[in-house]
């Protein structure tokens, strides 16, 4: 079937609204234009964003000579309940928000006449979510198009069999679908071009397999993401033909008492877990964006990512093939039992198959994907009920795909909780929660005067009591009761916030593969130290890779003077990211990159001078706020906390060459250290057992000029990334300079405007598609085009399309100084220019 894009010449409005059309291209996120207020029924789930329902229209005319074709829309993922109408008729329906889904267009309608399509995207009923969703056509739209005998959309696999990289020989299944009767040929190559095996063969209505053998063949890793690219050419006994083409990656899979291997090599996963949104571009999965998000976490140590709690994208997908990072493919936050009121508990049993089915045809042919997860922290574990579910769950994913285990995040403590009434769930609490909601508002009462349940209650009990509240927890005898029937269930046994029962369990159950599938940060030496000794502990996922929306302040450490220490209103991201929701890597980066042997160090990176012994708010998941600065205007004579991560025997400190400390390293990768605050240069040195220096690394401090600097830091097919930041005449970042910024895009027409706004008012082709920071209590917005800054910095993104011939320039200002950017649409050269 051949692909066309069917993205562009959108429009959308409020569901039974009276008000007029907006144009918009998608991906689009409705949510992200809606207002902010204490009075929304999601809380701190959605970031207190509005819940509103939308209906969305497209016009098209298909040619009259394409009549008797067959065409399907396909959506990528539509928030949520979604209704596609063609022509007035309703086509289809699907309920769960993340998942892709096709539309049968033959016989609905008109070839060389006018057509609409109507989708109707529903979020009013909140809460229904744990996070920021989004909301409307946020994933890419593709029209499909084939002659009557066809190949089935999605219906190319590829398989590799026998690999031998000794050798350089493999040999791969392939699959192919079609309507009818006919032959196929099938040609693997290399992304050169270059003919690495072909054949033509008859084939069947249905599913025929065809095995090949490849010469000098180049295995896909992580450390080499090798690609081919199978084309299969099918030829009906009429003389009609249809063609589809997949890429692939020549790599087995195996799992055992070895670990898990790729190409016979043992792996151990050092993952993170990333949510759907994309910062200050809300839920759009355009796919820069998701490349962005992939390149950031591999440039931080990560060599997988676990997609919490939702099918990811297609595009974030052939990131990691690409890119060499490996994917654990989850579907869903929860099965029978509510989270939150409105959740897809409701939908569930009738679609949990066809769900699973969609997934898995989508994802089969990436090399990445090297996991599949049924669930994230479901308590229905710990039942009979949820025990036969589990099994029957992985069974099925074995039907539909068994060259892949299967897993679920299991939080041990929270399943032993639950077996005796005191879970974190319950369709109960569910359901006081929203009926208190629906109070509050009617009352006029903020959402966040309310008694906590549920796994807010249980985050704000995580944060008061440390991380070690759910893992000590889970090291009781009790934990192993109401989870080793379901972990049976499964071929890898995920444990969420679990480590201290690893060494138990792998001597208790000798066939027991383990996967840390939600870890805290702080575990990260200790993880990977075990696992290089035990190869069934197959690898670690932290909670969380990049900071999202939603799920407010659970991962914070904030100050007053950023933020209200009670988590409230006005509160925006989870702030539990090791990036920042910018893309900015933190203290906590630097350490786990070193505790995962990425990189031996040394790094270094200082709590705010200005906060030293300050109270802020508490959280579980934050190892600490520090970042790699030394620049602390002000602040001189005040105590400084600095953390220095190295694998070395010992390292120092050293403050404008006076040594401050020298510290042994023993049972992790990380030394803290004390100091008085005075501008200048601040060292860390690595020594070996011998005492020889191996490693230094510095932070300078910046100079009193203060300007306004602008760079492009990343660009993508058509997105391009600017940094803003207050820095010195030498580039260094002012992090405790703030500012209310603006920013205006002047596009290749000369013509200029804000942020765009909600409708598709691009300026000369180019697009201020979002500007804001990373601070976690915000009550800006992303798409006004003013933002305040965090810690001396902001960012903005610009759709630059490939079509567009010129240059736009960016200028950014608050009102006293200034900044501007050139932006191109390929190959950007960065110009920054910076004025007071």
């Amino acid at each position: 079937m051949q692909a066309a894009d069917f993205n562009a010449g959108w429009a959308y409005r409020h569901l039974d609204a009276d008000e007029d059309w907006t144009a918009v291209t998608i991906p689009h996120d409705a949510m992200l234009y809606e207002p902010r207020h204490a009075l929304a029924a999601s809380g701190l789930n959605s970031g207190w964003f509005e819940g509103r329902d939308y209906e969305y229209v497209k016009h098209f005319m298909p040619e009259r000579d394409m009549a008797g074709s067959r065409m399907l829309l396909e959506f990528e993922g539509v928030y949520h309940h979604a209704e596609v109408w063609v022509n007035g008729e309703k086509a289809a329906f699907r309920p769960y928000g993340y998942t892709n889904f096709y539309v049968d267009l033959t016989g609905r309608v008109r070839f060389g006449e006018d057509n609409e399509i109507r989708v109707i995207a529903r979020n009013a009923d909140q809460p229904n979510s744990r996070w920021y969703s989004g909301a409307g056509i946020y994933r890419p739209v593709t029209l499909w198009t084939s002659p009557a005998e066809h190949i089935a959309v999605d219906g190319l696999f590829v398989r590799t069999i026998a690999a031998d990289p000794a050798n350089g020989t493999a040999r791969i299944r392939v699959e192919v679908e079609t309507t009818a009767e006919g032959s196929v040929h099938i040609e693997i190559a290399d992304m050169a071009g270059g003919i690495a095996a072909s054949v033509t063969q008859p084939c069947e209505a249905g599913v025929n397999r065809y095995e090949l053998g490849i010469a000098d063949a180049k295995p896909w890793s992580v450390n080499r993401p090798e690609l081919y690219v199978c084309t299969a050419r099918y030829t009906t006994q009429h003389g009609d033909s249809d063609e589809a083409a997949t890429t692939f990656g020549i790599r087995t899979l195996e799992w055992g008492s070895g670990g898990l291997l790729i190409n016979g090599e043992r792996v151990i996963i050092q993952g993170a877990c990333i949510h759907h949104d994309n910062g200050v571009l809300g839920a759009c999965a355009y796919a820069d964006a998701e490349e962005r998000k992939i390149r950031l976490m591999k440039a931080n140590g990560y060599n997988a990512i676990r997609s919490a709690h939702n099918p990811c994208s297609k595009a974030l997908l052939e990131a990691c093939d690409r890119l060499g990072v490996l994917v654990m493919d989850e579907y869903i936050d929860h099965w029978y039992i509510h989270k939150t009121q409105h959740d897809y508990v409701d939908y569930f049993d009738e679609w949990w198959r066809r769900d699973l089915a969609d997934m898995v045809m989508k994802d089969r042919n990436h090399p990445s994907v090297i996991l599949y997860s049924t669930g994230n922290e479901v308590s229905e574990t710990a039942q009979k009920r949820g025990i036969a579910l589990t099994r029957a769950m992985t069974e099925y994913l074995h039907a539909l795909d068994d060259s892949r285990p299967v897993t679920c995040g299991v939080n041990i403590f929270f399943n032993f909780l639950s077996s005796i009434g005191f879970g974190q769930y319950s369709d109960k609490k569910a359901a006081k929660e929203a009926e208190a909601a629906e109070k509050r508002r009617a009352a006029g009462q903020a959402a966040d005067k309310h008694k906590a349940v549920g796994s807010e209650f249980f985050n704000n009990m995580a944060g008061v009591l440390g991380a070690d509240f759910m893992k000590t927890g889970a090291a009781l005898p009790f934990c192993d009761w109401v989870t080793r029937d379901a972990f049976a269930a499964m071929d890898v046994a995920g444990y969420n916030y679990g480590i201290k029962r690893y060494v138990h369990d792998l001597k208790k159950y000798p066939d027991r593969l383990i996967l840390g599938s939600e870890t805290f940060c702080n575990d990260a030496y200790r993880f990977r130290e075990l696992a290089k000794r035990e190869p069934r502990l197959i690898g670690d996922f932290v909670w969380a890779g990049m900071d999202y929306i939603g799920e407010t302040g659970v991962g914070a450490w904030e100050y007053e003077d950023y933020a209200t220490l009670n988590i409230e209103y006005g509160w925006l991201t989870a702030g539990s990211g090791r990036v920042d929701l910018t893309g900015r890597a933190l203290g906590e980066a630097y350490y786990t990159r070193v505790a995962l042997e990425e990189a031996s160090g040394p790094w270094l990176a200082v709590c705010p001078v200005n906060h030293t012994g300050d109270k802020h708010s508490p959280s579980a998941w934050k190892m600490s706020n520090a970042i790699d600065s030394w620049s602390w205007n002000g602040c001189e004579g005040r105590k400084a906390n600095v953390e220095v991560y190295a694998r070395a025997a010992s390292v120092s400190l050293v403050l404008n060459g006076r040594e401050i400390g020298r510290k042994a390293m023993r049972n992790d990768c990380i030394a803290c250290f004390s100091c008085t605050y005075e501008p200048g240069t601040l060292e860390a040195v690595a020594y070996d057992e011998s005492g020889r220096e191996i490693g230094r690394n510095q932070l300078v401090s910046a100079s009193a000029e203060t300007r306004l600097n602008a760079s492009v830091e990343y660009t993508g097919r058509e997105l391009a990334y600017v940094r803003v930041r207050y820095t010195d005449g030498h580039g260094v970042t002012k992090p405790l300079e703030r500012g209310t910024l603006r920013a205006t895009l002047i596009g290749p027409d000369g013509k200029g405007g804000g942020a765009g706004g909600d409708a598709d008012e691009a300026v000369g082709g180019a697009k201020l598609l979002g500007f804001g920071c990373a601070a976690p209590c915000n009550k800006g917005s992303f798409v006004t085009g003013e933002t305040g800054t965090y810690y001396g910095e902001a960012l903005a993104v610009v759709r630059m399309p490939q079509s567009q011939e010129g240059t736009a320039v960016l200028h950014i200002s608050d009102g006293r100084l200034s900044a501007q950017v050139s932006v191109e649409p390929i190959g950007i050269v960065n110009r920054a220019d910076s004025t007071r």
